[in-house]
């Protein structure tokens, strides 16, 4: 939540800071600003709404080149969506100014503290407290902008990834985190430095990046190695200058009408490169180093623990019935947000897995140092190379989906479901609770699951004519079974997200435990009706539904006559193994959704009220 952009050098700051906010965007805002030094005053424009007024706000105000500026993007937390409340915000001399991405829990008796000595404050927000703070004690104790960063932080109760710049030294930038994600990337010689919340807004200007750590800032001057301190006790620390992956292809559209729609194609790519140098069918053997190098400790785990939160939490739930099954261990899914904040039963012998797409998910990183606390063993499933997560989990695993623009997660969901497969047959293999047959016919299905989304995909536009009929639906219902009953719940997040439609996931057998009673003709119902497993039972639901004229739209495998029969739309998909199952029954879910939510005129890659990456609590 929030975007945090900066710049320092030789070049214009205003198109890179600019830029850097419109790469930004997935991750969610409601208002923007910039603040550009040219050399001897600071220039402030900000704006409620898009990044786009505000461009064309500064465009007009713009004069000559600054090679120094922030920008942000903010996601209100403290005082309403408006001008005033946007970021940067200047402290009261105007020599100041800060961008801050996270939460300030004491802000209120600062508040009062500076209040009392003196300062007004011009919006509701904490990071106005902020900025006045660091200036009261550098004007007080006669310190330098680093110094008096690091003493206020040690005063601040909360989260924070902050830049903050001084126009009395107008050659340095402190940038600091605890909670919120924060890179520099680092241009040759130190020439010039980058600042954002992740590396897409610089990465066709370097390659050369450094990612804080909690509790850790770093000042920044031109032409000069960075320096690092731990913000509690001034420690040094050696900076850890990382090469970038990231391309600058992968975070444009390439020619789709949305990164949604561009990520949901992009699936068959994903897969192929999750299961990479780890699906081995030719060999018969499933090799992931991160389960490999801890085997031991799996093997003899007496329960996994799976944390996550939102999509993450639907593909935890499919994990749930993939180690049960095949490696015959206890596992529990959680909610990250409501695991942390009770007090669970953990044991040296636990196992938790953390999930999350990001890598920085705050709830999700709360509960891991829960976790680790109490002295359960850590394992990470993230896609963000160098995240959060991925840097204080115990091991772990990529899922190596490539960027995600779109705020809606669709690629990430079917990565994270193919690692966590992965993982329950290796580990069910090291058991010997599958038997060699059964392993080679899985690694076999799993080999082919690219090739099958693929073909799936094909049905974009028999989708998109079942869409049309719906597209003015208020309310929707999505029934699964076993497998598929996670998949239902990730089919109504997908269009309640986007679409702004109610819809409801359910177990198809609780249907009549309550939700029966809404089915009418007005009630689209999602049915996933695949002849695996629960079949016979899904047969039955369906016949229910219909003799009470509710609209089925039923997700079926290739060849299925029966239920072709009392659906009033069908969506094949080809046929695999249950367990597998979820990684193609998604897709065309994934694709009703995006067609309603298009039709609907929503902004389907930045739906209203979310953000991609949850980093405050």
């Amino acid at each position: 939540m929030c975007g945090i952009t900066g710049y320092i050098g030789y070049r214009d700051a205003y198109p890179i800071i600019i830029n850097g906010l419109k790469r930004l965007e997935y991750r969610g805002y409601d208002s923007a600003g910039v603040m550009l030094y040219d050399g001897n005053s600071i220039n402030l424009s900000k704006v409620k709404g898009k990044v786009s007024v505000l461009e064309e706000i500064v465009r007009e105000n713009i004069s000559g080149q600054s090679v120094i500026g922030i920008g942000h993007t903010r996601w209100a937390t403290h005082g309403i969506p408006n001008d005033l409340n946007s970021h940067p915000h200047l402290s009261q001399s105007g020599n100041l100014a800060i961008v801050h991405n996270g939460i300030i829990e004491n802000y209120a008796s600062l508040r009062k503290e500076l209040k009392d000595r003196g300062y007004t404050f011009k919006s509701d927000t904490d990071t106005e407290v902020l900025v006045n703070l660091i200036e009261e004690i550098k004007i007080q104790e006669d310190v330098k902008l680093g110094e008096a960063v690091q003493i206020a932080l040690n005063q601040v109760v909360g989260a924070y990834a902050i830049v903050v710049f001084d126009s009395e030294k107008p050659d340095e930038m402190v940038v600091a985190k605890l909670g919120s994600p924060i890179a520099i990337g680092i241009g040759k010689d130190y020439n010039e430095f980058f600042i954002a919340s992740d590396a897409s807004p610089f990465i066709e200007y370097t390659k050369d990046a450094i990612y804080l750590e909690d509790g850790e800032m770093a000042i920044i001057k031109k032409g000069r190695e960075v320096k690092i301190h731990k913000i509690q006790d001034d420690e040094e620390v050696d900076p850890n200058i990382q090469q970038l992956q990231l391309s600058l292809d992968q975070i444009e559209k390439g020619g789709y009408e949305h990164f949604m729609l561009k990520e949901i194609h992009e699936q068959p790519e994903a897969i192929t490169d999750t299961i990479r140098g780890r699906l081995l069918p030719e060999q018969g053997i499933i090799k992931i180093s991160g389960l490999e190098n801890n085997m031991k400790r799996f093997l003899n785990a007496e329960r996994i623990i799976i944390v996550a939160c939102g999509t993450s939490w639907h593909a935890g739930l499919v994990a749930e019935y993939t180690f049960e099954e095949f490696a015959r261990i206890p596992v529990e899914v959680e909610y990250a947000s409501e695991f942390r904040y009770r007090d669970p039963v953990i044991t040296e012998k636990d196992i938790v897995i953390a999930i999350s797409q990001s890598g920085e998910t705050a709830d999700t990183l709360a509960a891991i140092k829960m976790a680790k606390s109490k002295g359960a063993f850590v394992f990470g499933v993230c896609n963000v190379v160098g995240s959060s997560i991925a840097r204080i989990n115990d091991s772990g695993v990529y899922t190596h989906a490539g960027p995600e623009i779109g705020v809606a997660s669709t690629k990430a969901f079917t990565t994270q479901i193919t690692v966590l497969t992965l993982m329950a047959l290796r580990l069910a293999r090291a058991k010997g609770t599958i038997t060699s047959a059964d392993f080679r016919l899985y690694l076999q299905e799993m080999e082919l699951i690219p090739q099958k989304v693929a073909q799936l995909l094909k049905v974009d536009m028999h989708v998109k004519e079942i869409a049309q009929r719906y597209l003015l639906s208020t309310n929707c219902l999505y029934l699964g079974r076993g497998y598929n009953f996670p998949v239902a719940l990730e089919g109504a997040l997908k269009l309640k997200e986007i679409s702004y439609i109610h819809a409801e996931g359910y177990p198809a057998a609780e249907m009549k435990h309550g939700p029966i009673a809404l089915i009418d003709d007005r009630m689209p119902v999602i049915v996933i009706a695949t002849n695996k497993g629960h079949y016979d039972k899904i047969v039955s639901n369906i016949q229910e539904i219909k003799s009470r004229s509710g609209k089925i739209i039923a997700i079926v495998t290739e060849g299925d006559v029966t239920v072709k029969e009392m659906a009033d739309h069908v969506i094949e998909i080809p046929e695999t193994e249950e367990a597998l199952s979820p990684l193609l029954t998604t897709i065309p879910l994934q694709l009703l959704s995006y067609y309603i939510a298009v039709m609907r005129g929503c902004n389907v890659d930045q739906p209203r009220n979310l953000a991609k990456s949850v980093t405050v609590e």
